[in-house]
């Protein structure tokens, strides 16, 4: 006689694996990058993380009690939020800024939709994107070793020199993958953010043809472009972007295809805002333009149902 099998609902595959337990090998990944912000830029890259990471805690947690949900700040989405804003902006700029995008990053980026796993769009970048829009000086000024001027990718875009941006003088290529240069806080170091990816990677925390497709076209279209593809890919916020928001869990693709395709799209916009746009970088944009296209890429790429005919 045939045994019936009982089946309950789903989750049927479980593991032993938190939130928690995901958001502080982010965190952990994170950590490199943050050093090497406290090296070139001194106290004021714990000073503007700081301020950072407790107005995104502040902000998450008077949400969360407006809307009756649970407190749930000390899970690590809010500490991660809080670094990579403060990751995107200028060491030096204003903390009345700082503060004010850390609040627009959780209190629109994030709990408007819901809450953690609801939103649409990477929280730090919403609050990058308002500031930009609300103060475009404030988020475009960059100083390094005390002087103000142009970043590396803002020279080339202009056609300046290499040797009038604010980047140390020597080996080009080695400061420029080492980070000692001018640019947003947690940025600069392509080294500090590959060593805190290859972390996540060996985690299994996040897919490693994401950032390997995402920073491979930009490779591929700078050299087509006739510009020099390394700078590119060390440069900006290209490493920061490939392993740490495009790799994210509730903001990109569900499958394996999709998020091939989401990755080769960033890079594709990347490249054409560098290129053909009148801004000299373009990965927070170009995230933020993919996001949107997310649950369109999980209706086109998700395999069919177990049984379904059509």
């Amino acid at each position: 006689m045939a045994k019936i099998l009982k089946m309950g609902p789903s989750p049927h595959i479980r593991t032993k694996e938190t939130v928690d337990d995901v958001m502080y090998d982010v965190i952990i990944a994170l950590l490199p990058a943050l050093l090497a912000a406290c090296y070139f830029f001194g106290i004021r890259a714990i000073v503007v993380t700081a301020v950072s990471i407790l107005s995104c805690m502040v902000t998450e947690f008077i949400c969360q009690k407006l809307m009756k949900q649970d407190v749930q700040i000390f899970d690590g989405s809010a500490i991660i939020t809080g670094v990579l804003y403060a990751f995107v902006i200028p060491p030096y700029m204003s903390l009345t800024y700082v503060v004010i995008g850390a609040v627009v990053s959780i209190a629109l980026g994030k709990m408007v939709f819901g809450g953690l796993g609801h939103n649409i769009f990477n929280p730090a970048l919403v609050g990058r994107a308002f500031v930009q829009a609300s103060w475009p000086v404030a988020i475009t000024t960059f100083m390094y070793d005390d002087m103000g001027g142009a970043t590396l990718l803002d020279a080339m875009k202009r056609g300046l020199p290499t040797d009038t941006a604010l980047i140390d003088s020597g080996n080009l290529y080695l400061n420029t993958f080492i980070g000692k240069m001018g640019g947003c806080l947690g940025e600069t170091s392509a080294l500090a953010l590959l060593l805190g990816g290859l972390y996540l990677i060996y985690k299994k925390q996040i897919d490693w043809k994401v950032p390997t497709i995402m920073i491979g076209t930009v490779f591929i279209a700078s050299l087509v472009a006739g510009s020099n593809p390394f700078l590119h890919i060390f440069s900006g916020g290209l490493f920061l972007g490939a392993f740490f928001m495009a790799t994210d869990m509730v903001t990109s693709p569900h499958t394996p295809k999709g998020r091939a395709i989401f990755a080769f799209g960033i890079g594709v916009l990347v490249s054409l805002i560098r290129f053909k746009g009148g801004y000299p970088e373009g990965v927070a944009y170009s995230i933020l333009i993919m996001n949107g296209f997310v649950p369109l890429i999980n209706r086109y790429t998700s395999p069919k149902k177990f049984g379904e005919v059509k």
